[in-house]
């Protein structure tokens, strides 16, 4: 049977809490322009190209302006809204491109670029890529087999930074008809300058942003024999200094015992069939 249950009582003091991520911890066995009208009659313009001003462009005149690519590139942008990739082109099928565009002509797709040429890419933090979520526990059974799933919000964040900051993680504790217990850290995934260098401007600025990644995947904290890995052990530890009423978290609402009777099992419990 599938329950959910939210947690919903405040944890312990400070002093009471065990860190779970703590590898040293020793701890016992988630205007149509409108048509201008006239006095004599109702004139209807057509619409306009692309360039505003087609046909008025010129390659010598291109060519005088705007001697480089970016600074082209910034034009043809400026008249059109289209971003063109121009650099490295020869020079001669550069400015006959950008002036097609400010003509209003189509030109080849592959001229067309999509980044803003006022931005500059080197001046641009990059952002380390997001990793993926690991994989599942190959030894926990398939979600059919679930019992019940408790969600808790208030279990301190396994980065060092982030918990200093007092923040929680939101893990999902998962058990099953086997005996078998799981959690699951499913984020917030959050992002965090790295470094520091100068830029052109002799200004500070990150050297990269880092993600802040604590998803875990689903991993097996009690196995199917009843043992726990050493993760599982902090885990309990914790969830224990959790209060509800005279019990606790982790015994009221993971490690708990879901019984279904349906009722021709609560006229007859001893029907072996059932």
């Amino acid at each position: 049977m599938y329950r959910i249950e939210k947690e919903n009582e405040m944890q312990n003091s400070n002093d009471q809490q065990v860190n779970p991520w703590d590898d040293s911890a020793q701890v016992a066995p988630e205007k149509t322009n409108k048509s201008k009208k006239t006095k004599v009659e109702e004139v209807v313009k057509p619409a306009a190209p692309v360039g505003a001003n087609a046909g008025e462009y010129d390659m010598d005149g291109l060519m005088t302006d705007f001697p480089t690519a970016k600074e082209l590139e910034r034009f043809v942008f400026d008249e059109t809204g289209i971003v063109l990739n121009l650099k490295g082109r020869a020079n001669k099928l550069k400015y006959q491109t950008a002036m097609d565009v400010l003509n209003g002509q189509q030109v080849d797709p592959k001229y067309v670029g999509g980044d803003n040429p006022y931005i500059d890419r080197t001046e641009l933090i990059p952002v380390e890529d997001l990793k993926a979520v690991p994989a599942k526990d190959q030894s926990l059974p398939g979600a059919e087999h679930m019992q019940n799933i408790f969600v808790s919000n208030s279990i301190p964040h396994p980065d060092f930074e982030a918990r200093m900051q007092d923040k929680k993680v939101s893990v999902y504790f998962r058990k099953y008809k086997t005996g078998q217990i799981s959690y699951e850290i499913v984020g917030p995934v959050d992002q965090r300058p790295h470094g520091v260098k100068l830029d052109k401007y002799g200004r500070e600025r990150p050297e990269i942003i880092k993600w802040v990644d604590p998803r875990t995947g689903e991993q097996v904290i009690v196995r199917e024999d009843g043992s726990m890995t050493p993760q599982g052990r902090k885990l309990r530890a914790m969830m224990q200094t959790f209060r509800v009423n005279k019990s606790n978290h982790w015994d009221t609402w993971i490690d708990r015992e879901f019984v279904s009777l349906n009722e021709s099992v609560a006229n007859n419990p001893w029907d072996l069939d059932k």
